[in-house]
């Protein structure tokens, strides 16, 4: 979805119903910040959003999506099209997690295995320090690379208010977490809590 497209179709049909950002904040009880937000492709409504937005702008969730007024025709295509993208978007988030799982058993039996390799075999110091640093680096490694395939899985929905956003890195490293939430932020309505993680944007 082009969030830039999306912003200014939703600014130029707020102005043609000769409506302000706060008419429309006012109206979904939200603040007018997050309504420029939008308008400047910054940020899209969420999905609990969209409806009563699309009845205050007169168009449907689908024109919303695409950016643009949409015909009989081009509605039922886009459609189509957009379920599956949401459906291939799902899976590819499926086999990121699944591929992130692989990654970390991985690396750590890799880096257990080296380590234990220099901790019970005969052999010299340096080289048991070079295994040594060798586990370290392939564990390391692992981390890093699960927790990049996971930063680009999805979103996290707030507790509260039910914004779905991205945390950075530095939130996502230092939140705690259990399988399905994180302790996080949100940038909306900057309360924290427990954030359930989401397979689509």
């Amino acid at each position: 979805m082009n969030q830039t497209k999306i912003g200014k179709f939703i600014s130029t049909i707020r102005k043609e119903k000769g409506l302000t950002q706060k008419d429309i904040a006012d109206k979904l009880d939200i603040s007018d910040k997050t309504v420029s937000k939008w308008e400047t492709g910054k940020g899209l409504p969420e999905v609990s959003m969209m409806l009563p937005l699309c009845d205050i702008l007169g168009i449907t969730v689908n024109e919303l999506l695409c950016g643009e007024r949409l015909s009989d025709t081009e509605y039922k295509q886009e459609a189509e099209k957009k379920m599956i993208d949401l459906m291939t978007e799902k899976k590819n988030s499926k086999k990121r997690i699944f591929i992130e799982i692989v990654v970390i058993i991985i690396s750590l039996l890799s880096s257990l295995t080296i380590i234990e390799i220099s901790a019970f075999l005969e052999m010299p110091d340096w080289l048991r320090v070079i295994l040594l640093i060798i586990g370290i680096i392939v564990i390391s490694g692992g981390i890093v690379v699960a927790i990049a395939l996971e930063l680009d899985t999805g979103t996290y929905e707030c507790s509260h208010c039910h914004t779905r956003f991205a945390p950075t890195a530095t939130e996502f490293i230092s939140g705690p977490h259990t399988l399905t939430t994180r302790y996080l932020k949100c940038p909306e309505c900057g309360k924290k809590g427990f954030c359930k993680q989401r397979l689509t944007h």
